[in-house]
């Protein structure tokens, strides 16, 4: 973390609360200072004493406190620090920060604060679900806060399973470092916008078209973008894997959706298409599940081809980001197919892999890539998938650099 970074940790209530103990120590050990606000229902989980002794300061817990609030000391409190995390943020506090409440010190110190805020969700998945909590947090975001989580799993206190566990300390960490890096790296200040995964494309109920894409390599790529200071767009098609911390992700299933998704997320300063998209999707779908006739003979399906993602973006005229770079994954004449493909689809680089059987690329964790441009061909070693977004990073910021 650079710096000697001033955190003020905003600590909830609820049973994830004692998770924050962790995240303090985390932080500490990265050379962060932590300052730590409790509510009163986050002193029904966990003590001020052991809070108190991990951040060696006092802990914060009254409003009106008569030592603190002679020099105004909730408007204090917000603006010595350099980044506000809410963990474990829960619905009702989520509620006073969408509508402006300020009845405790926690909710004060967020309406007084000019500084950046970082909220760790944690909570049952109907509250998490719920309407009313789902309508605070798109008005929080659209308000410029920043969430990580919350996470899938099974619930402590009530043995119920779905989304609502707060993120890991690690995870929390890692989002903190983002923010930070994103003033201080390579490409800060740029905005990148990432596709990743494959897309499913329904034939009936059950059934879709796809590719066995797994997302890793994209998502590696989204994560070295973040820790560079870029703010990152991550579109994301189906997959099973971790979302990178410190990217904002939007989840599709079909090529329509993502080429939706890419054009919000635009203007950007790069965008790389990583995404596996299938080619063609079902011209209409079945409204139930197709089942055998007993003749032996299939169904007819009828195929469209799906929009061309890359080639949108990069033959646009207006709001083209400074670099598209597209991705060639084949099985035959790679690098013949790559150069036609930087043409066709007006991309200014195309990272060229072999994706056939025996190369375990689908799927696995190693990569062996060819970086193509109208000036050559540039050939890398088998790679890590994160090495391999980590060069690539490299080459992005050193282009946008010299552009």
């Amino acid at each position: 973390m650079p710096g000697r970074k001033r955190i003020l940790l905003v600590i909830g209530g609820g049973i994830a609360a004692y998770k924050t103990l962790d995240l303090i120590r985390r932080l500490k050990e990265r050379g962060a200072s932590v300052r730590a606000v409790m509510t009163s229902a986050a002193q029904e989980f966990i003590t001020p004493l052991s809070v108190g002794a991990l951040t060696a300061d006092r802990v914060f817990t009254e409003l009106f406190d008569r030592e603190d609030e002679h020099d105004v000391g909730h408007i204090r409190l917000s603006r010595e620090a350099d980044l506000i995390v809410v963990a474990p943020a829960t619905a009702d506090l989520l509620a006073k920060m969408a509508h402006g409440m300020a009845n405790d010190l926690a909710s004060a110190v967020l309406m007084a604060s000019d500084k950046p805020v970082l909220v760790a969700p944690a909570m049952n998945p109907a509250m998490w679900s719920h309407p009313a909590t789902a309508r605070n947090v798109a008005q929080l975001k659209a308000d410029g806060i920043s969430f990580i989580g919350p996470n899938s799993g099974e619930m402590a206190e009530s043995g119920e399973a779905g989304v609502g566990r707060m993120s890991e300390p690690l995870e929390i960490v890692a989002a903190i470092e983002a923010h930070f890096a994103r003033n201080a790296g390579p490409l800060s200040g740029r905005s990148i916008v990432i596709t990743s995964g494959p897309t499913h494309e329904p034939i009936d109920p059950v059934r879709y078209i796809a590719n066995r894409s797994s997302g890793k390599q994209g998502h590696a790529i989204a994560e070295a973008a973040a820790k560079a200071g870029a703010d990152v767009t991550l579109v994301c098609g189906p997959v099973t894997i971790p979302e990178p911390g410190g990217v904002k992700v939007v989840r599709v299933e079909t090529a329509r959706e993502m080429l939706d998704a890419v054009k919000a997320a635009l203007p950007a300063d790069v965008a790389i298409m990583a995404a596996a998209v299938a080619d063609w999707r079902a011209e209409g779908t079945f409204g139930q599940k197709i089942k055998k006739d007993g003749s032996g003979k299939p169904p007819a399906l009828k195929l469209t081809e799906n929009p061309d993602i890359l080639a949108t973006v990069g033959n646009s005229d207006a709001g083209r980001p400074k670099l598209v770079i597209g991705f060639a994954a084949e099985t035959q004449n790679l690098i013949e197919n790559a150069r036609s493909k930087l043409a066709r689809k007006g991309a200014d680089m195309i990272v060229a892999n072999d994706v056939s059987p025996e190369t375990g690329v689908m799927g696995g964790d190693a990569n062996t890539v060819r970086l193509v441009t109208k000036d050559g061909v540039e050939d890398w070693p088998t790679l890590s998938k994160q090495e391999v977004a980590e060069r690539l990073v490299a080459v992005i910021a050193k282009s946008l650099k010299e552009a």
